[in-house]
């Protein structure tokens, strides 16, 4: 059996869908387009592949040696769950997310990377990796296309998919582009929150998945809209027609208890959300998060856990919680509001409080 069939084949008995192989040579331009994002600020410098887009977009700067790049999907849903409508002091994490999703794709590229150094050949695994623009090898070698929100998507799956590489010194036999594209659908452009998304342009700046993974606060203007996501945005997938019908059989999951995450030892936070992205795995933001989420989801022990935070030493985390309880209200927030500010001496946590009993008053 050909190379490329055994792992064509080590790619299905893994569980993951499509399969392709491309060229390493360089995508120009994808990195004229990300430096292009990055001159008019629309993403953000220095995080993930946007650190470096010479090197993110030619692989061989990190693997001089590299012939080809194997990629591979793995589509995380129905299994990721649904979160079902908003249910007050719940708060909601998006799909790819509910778990770690990534797994079984590390899983089936590293027996990919094991096949080929049997064989004598370089094998390098690129998973979620700064090193390398995912999407760009994925729409070369026809696993996936260029979807208007941005998104990779895939035939059947839409843009429930996570990518994956190996790259490798072995003269694979290469697969074509497909010849897809997103047609006249606009869907996902009404359906951001924030108006995130252009024709095939994220401007992260607006972005709730970024700015839930962010450091610093949560800009006041786009709190509201965030409503009661705890970590990522699933919106723009949503509306995405090709990926609807991988939903139909999703069970119920992806919800959390809100006051529960704002009573849990760092230690505890650290472990249950291991697989998420957290900046400096601090989990003061996931505090962050789950305070702004209380605010706009409110239920019954809301208020008094935004009150308790009013106290915490983390500036931050003082200053949303005034605002979530600015949100809540109820008997006594104005008059535990004025409590905090009495005492309060950061000048950020001040604008907050007294902007909090200005939306009560």
């Amino acid at each position: 059996m050909e190379l490329e069939q055994r792992l064509r084949r080590i790619a299905e008995q893994s569980g993951l869908i499509g399969f392709g192989i491309a060229a390493a040579e360089p995508f120009p331009e994808v990195r004229v387009e990300m430096e292009r994002r990055l001159a008019a600020g629309s993403a953000t410098a220095g995080r993930f592949t946007y650190r470096d887009p010479v090197s993110a977009t030619d692989v061989r700067s990190t693997a001089p040696w590299a012939e080809c790049i194997v990629t591979v999907a793995h589509g995380y849903v129905p299994a990721s769950g649904d979160p079902g409508p908003p249910r007050p002091g719940s708060g909601r994490i998006a799909r790819f997310a509910t778990e770690d999703h990534y797994r079984p794709l590390r899983a089936g590229l590293d027996r990919i990377a094991a096949a080929l150094t049997g064989d004598g050949h370089r094998g390098l695994v690129l998973v979620d990796d700064h090193r390398l623009v995912d999407r760009a090898p994925a729409v070369r070698s026809g696993v996936a296309w260029w979807g208007r929100s941005t998104m990779a998507l895939a035939p059947g799956i839409g843009p429930w998919l996570l990518l994956g590489s190996v790259v490798t010194d072995a003269k694979l036999a290469v697969t074509e582009p497909m010849r897809r594209d997103c047609g006249t659908c606009t869907a996902c452009l009404p359906a951001c929150p924030t108006g995130a998304l252009e024709d095939g342009v994220l401007d992260a700046r607006r972005c709730l998945a970024h700015l839930l993974q962010a450091q610093g606060p949560i800009p006041v203007e786009f709190r509201t809209a965030v409503g009661d996501r705890f970590y990522g945005c699933d919106d723009c997938l949503d509306a995405c027609p090709p990926g609807r019908r991988a939903l139909e059989d999703s069970p119920r999951a992806g919800r959390i208890d809100l006051t529960e995450v704002l009573s849990a030892t760092d230690e505890t936070l650290l472990r249950r959300f291991a697989h998420f992205y957290i900046p400096g795995r601090r989990p003061r933001y996931l505090r962050r998060n789950a305070l702004v989420a209380l605010g706009n989801s409110g239920g019954r022990d809301a208020a008094a856990m935004a009150a308790r935070y009013l106290t915490d030493p983390d500036p931050l985390l003082r200053s949303h919680a005034a605002w979530a309880l600015g949100r809540l209200g109820g008997t006594g927030a104005a008059t535990v509001l004025e409590s905090a500010l009495a005492t309060e001496t950061d000048g950020e946590v001040v604008a907050e409080i007294e902007e909090a009993l200005g939306t009560l008053r």
